[in-house]
C-alpha cells in the first residue's frame, strides 16, 4: 500500500473530527482531508485541488505555533462541551481544541520532526493520532543527513528510539508503507515537557555526521506492520469513542494502550 492510499484510509478510521499537516509541498496530502484543516510550510506550492476548509500557513512549524492562538481556524481554538453534571461551571462549558490527526512531513532531519511532535502534542488529543512520514529508509545513502539522492528520507528514522527511550508511555507502530514508511503516535500527553526538557541533551547525542548508522531492523522493517492489518484493528472505533466523549486520558488510555501495543515497535 503507497503512503496517500494509507493516509486516505487512515482518515476513515480515525474518524477526524480536523486536521493537520506539516509539510504541505504540492498539497497531495492535504487534498485527502475533508474536515477543518491547518497546513504549514514555508514555501508550499500547492497544485492539487483542496477539498476542506484549509487555513494555509506560510510559516515555520515553530513560528506558527508560537501564535497566541494557532488553532484558531479550528472552531475558533476552541468548542463547546456539553452540559453535563460535573460540568456546570458556566466557564466549564468550553474548552480549547484538540488535534485528531496530524501529519508530520517537513524538513527530514530528526531534531526538526522532534520539535514538530512536541509542538503538536501540545495540543493533541490523546485518543488522536500523530503520523511521522518517511520512516524507513531503504538505505544509508537515502538516510543521509546531507541530501545527495533523489528520494530522500534524511535522519527522521532516529525518532522511534527516541520517542521509545524517552517516552514509554507512547506506543509508536512503524508501517510498512511504499516507498518509505510512517510511524503512528498514540497516548499523545500535552502535559508532558519531558522532549522539551531533553531536548538539547537528545540533538547532542543523536546529531552525528554521514554517513548515518541506520540499524538493520529499520533496513529490513522486521519491526514494521502491514498497513492493512493496522486498518483492521479494532480499536479504532473505541479510541473514537473515547475521544469524542472526552474522555480523560487518564481513565481512557490504559484499556486502550493494551490494543494498540499489539501493533507497536517491540521495546
Amino acid at each position: 500500500m503507497k503512503r496517500h492510499e494509507f493516509l486516505r484510509e487512515l482518515h476513515k478510521v480515525t474518524a477526524n473530527r480536523n486536521y493537520l499537516e506539516i509539510g504541505v509541498n504540492d498539497g497531495r496530502s492535504l487534498t485527502l482531508s475533508r474536515v477543518p484543516s491547518i497546513a504549514i510550510d514555508p514555501a508550499f506550492k500547492v497544485v492539487t485541488e483542496i477539498r476542506c476548509d484549509v487555513h494555509l500557513a506560510k510559516a515555520t512549524s515553530d513560528d506558527f505555533f508560537a501564535r497566541e492562538n494557532p488553532l484558531a481556524h479550528l472552531r475558533g481554538g476552541r468548542h463547546p462541551l456539553r452540559n453535563i453534571a460535573r460540568n456546570r461551571s458556566p466557564f466549564g462549558y468550553w474548552r480549547r481544541t484538540t488535534l485528531d490527526l496530524s501529519f508530520i512531513d517537513g524538513m527530514h532531519l530528526f531534531e526538526y520532526a522532534l520539535r514538530d511532535f512536541i509542538n503538536i502534542e501540545r495540543h493533541s488529543d490523546w485518543a488522536g493520532v500523530i503520523v511521522f512520514d518517511d520512516m524507513l529508509p531503504r538505505n544509508v545513502d537515502e538516510a543521509a543527513r546531507d541530501r545527495h539522492t533523489d528520494a530522500w528520507t534524511g535522519d527522521v528514522y532516529k525518532l522511534v528510539e527516541i520517542l521509545g527511550r524517552h517516552r514509554p508511555d507512547l506506543v509508536t507502530v512503524l508501517v510498512d508503507t511504499a516507498p518509505t514508511g510512517q510511524l503512528l503516535v498514540f497516548g499523545a500527553d500535552p502535559s508532558s515537557t519531558v522532549l522539551k526538557d531533553r531536548y538539547d541533551e537528545i540533538v547532542a547525542e543523536f546529531q552525528v555526521p554521514d554517513p548515518q548508522k541506520v540499524s538493520e531492523s529499520v533496513l529490513d522493517r522486521t519491526t514494521a506492520v502491514r498497513p492493512e492489518a493496522l486498518l483492521a484493528a479494532g480499536f479504532w472505533a473505541p479510541l473514537a469513542a473515547a475521544r469524542n466523549r472526552g474522555t480523560r486520558r487518564s481513565r481512557g488510555w490504559e484499556p486502550l494502550r493494551r490494543a494498540v501495543a499489539r501493533y507497536g515497535v517491540s521495546r
